[in-house]
């Protein structure tokens, strides 16, 4: 290089040398099959890993199999060419180093990626579903009380799910499981959650009675590996995120069919799988004893309890729906617990949760009184902050006192949480239920907002595709029954927020929306 001649002139632009290829150059090469450029250095990692010849991502090799899942075109999810089964046999399988105790099986997609970042797989099923839109719509579903509501500091779906996650995270960290796993499930965990809450999820149960109901842990499901728009398949099928089966097993709080649906203490069916989603949760499920949760699902639904009976309490104080000076009164602690116990069921005895209420009421921090100020906000986020920390810690102990020597991972262990803390747990979320669920002022909110969505449900499945976004829309064309498209009624109208469900309805039906305080 002459003096004088800038680097970018003798070698031209950046984009330049990107273009140019040369076949004496040590670092590239052509593909044997197709003579697409591309890297040695790749091509020498892929064939150590067992993958064989592949070239650059964005330029696939038509002839190679099945090209890298970011690198396949874009299809409709109206006429896929090929079933879910058979894409995945079809797939190219490339083999990766997993995270430290996890398995080749457990990183697993159910359609093969390669990627070159040193992000390990679970990593990267976080990041996809922390940029997801299921998980932003979030922000404006209920959690106890509604978006819609006028309470600008009330908790929603998604503050819940970053709480949840938070609390996941450390407990994986304690419990020596792989942190990305627990935190996926967590954000995970309620994203098929409908409009307004466990209320638009009885409305929806009833109205799709005749197709399978709908349950809110079966409908993310359905959202992680079908809904969701980020992966397809080269005959145009859906894979929604494409997780790995470790964080899609983690994700399965319920994991059964509709079939074999439980009763929770509300008298609600709860199931992880609706009919046709069984081949991508028998996958998922492979090596699992049926019925058995794995850990790192265990330790999800651990960290929703102790989140949820927590911040739903805090909420309850700081919006004025509890009672606080109840709470301190020894002598309102029965008439309490025979309200709160056909919410919490009957796993304890009104002793039990007697004894557990009075154990609370003996913390030094225990509310008693409050009246708003930033003295009382900063001693009900002190109580929160306890709690919790008190919650995760006896579970942590107990957990590895059963478990003091051996990997925790998958399959391997149990959540060993000591009754007297779940018999604590129970007795917040009864409170939650007695003030505020029970409360007959809310009553007439909740059926209206049953019969809302049930009148949005019946006018779309009249009208058709009309009104349906186009993804739903499309999926309407595909569908060849009735109960198929009655399906994606269901789909639609769960993936609405609360507000965006009672601008739908005012929108079709011309009827007022419903009022959300009360």
């Amino acid at each position: 290089m002459s003096p004088g001649t800038s680097r970018a002139t003798r070698w031209g632009t950046k984009s330049e040398r990107r273009s140019r290829w040369s076949p004496r150059s040590p670092r590239w090469t052509t593909c044997w099959r197709c003579s697409t450029p591309i890297c040695r250095i790749r091509v020498s990692t892929l064939r150590a890993r067992g993958a064989g010849p592949a070239g650059r991502r964005s330029r696939p090799c038509p002839t190679a199999g099945s090209p890298p899942a970011r690198s396949t075109a874009r299809a409709s999810a109206n006429s896929p060419a090929r079933s879910w089964s058979t894409a995945v046999a079809d797939a190219r399988v490339m083999s990766v180093e997993p995270p430290s105790g996890y398995g080749i099986v457990d990183t697993e997609r159910p359609l093969p990626e390669e990627h070159y970042s040193r992000r390990s797989d679970f990593a990267r099923d976080r990041a996809r579903l922390l940029h997801s839109g299921a998980l932003r719509r979030l922000a404006a579903k209920t959690q106890v009380l509604s978006p819609a509501a006028d309470l600008d500091f009330a908790r929603n779906r998604l503050t819940h799910s970053l709480e949840v996650a938070q609390v996941g995270r450390e407990l994986a960290s304690s419990l020596g499981l792989d942190p990305d796993v627990v935190d996926t499930a967590c954000l995970a965990h309620d994203l098929g959650h409908p409009p307004f809450g466990h209320n638009g999820e009885r409305a929806l149960s009833e109205w799709a009675a005749d197709i399978g109901g709908f349950e809110g842990n079966a409908q993310s499901l359905r959202i992680l590996t079908r809904l969701e728009p980020k992966v397809f398949g080269q005959g145009g099928e859906t894979f929604g995120l494409n997780l790995t089966r470790a964080s899609l097993d983690a994700s399965c709080k319920y994991p059964w069919s509709a079939d074999e649906a439980v009763t929770d203490a509300s008298g609600r069916q709860k199931f992880g799988v609706y009919s046709d989603d069984v081949p991508v949760f028998t996958w998922l499920r492979q090596g699992a004893r049926a019925g058995v949760l794995c850990v790192e699902a265990q330790v999800m639904d651990l960290s929703d309890d102790i989140a949820y009976s927590v911040h739903d309490f805090e909420d309850a104080v700081l919006n004025g729906y509890v009672d606080v000076p109840a709470l301190g009164s020894r002598v309102d602690h029965d008439a309490l617990v025979t309200s709160m116990h056909s919410w919490v069921g009957g796993s304890f005895s009104h002793a039990e949760l007697i004894a557990a209420f009075d154990r609370l009421d003996s913390l030094d921090i225990w509310m008693d009184d409050w009246n708003g100020s930033r003295v009382a906000q900063a001693r009900l986020k002190n109580l929160t902050s306890q709690l919790i920390g008190r919650f995760a810690g006896s579970a942590t102990q107990a957990t590895r006192e059963a478990y003091p020597a051996a990997s925790l991972i998958r399959y391997s262990a149990n959540v060993v949480v000591p009754r007297s803390v779940a018999a604590e747990i129970a007795v917040l979320k009864g409170i939650v239920a007695a003030f505020v669920m029970s409360s007959t002022k809310r009553k007439p909110i909740y059926r209206a907002q049953r019969a809302l969505l049930v009148d949005l449900a019946e006018t779309l499945m009249a009208s058709g595709e009309q009104h349906l976004e186009p993804p739903f829309a499309a999926d309407w064309a595909a569908a060849g029954s009735d109960a198929e498209r009655k399906r994606v009624v269901v789909d639609q109208v769960a993936s609405l927020t609360d507000q965006s469900a009672l601008t739908w309805h005012t929108r079709l039906t011309a009827v007022t929306p419903i009022p959300e305080k009360a």
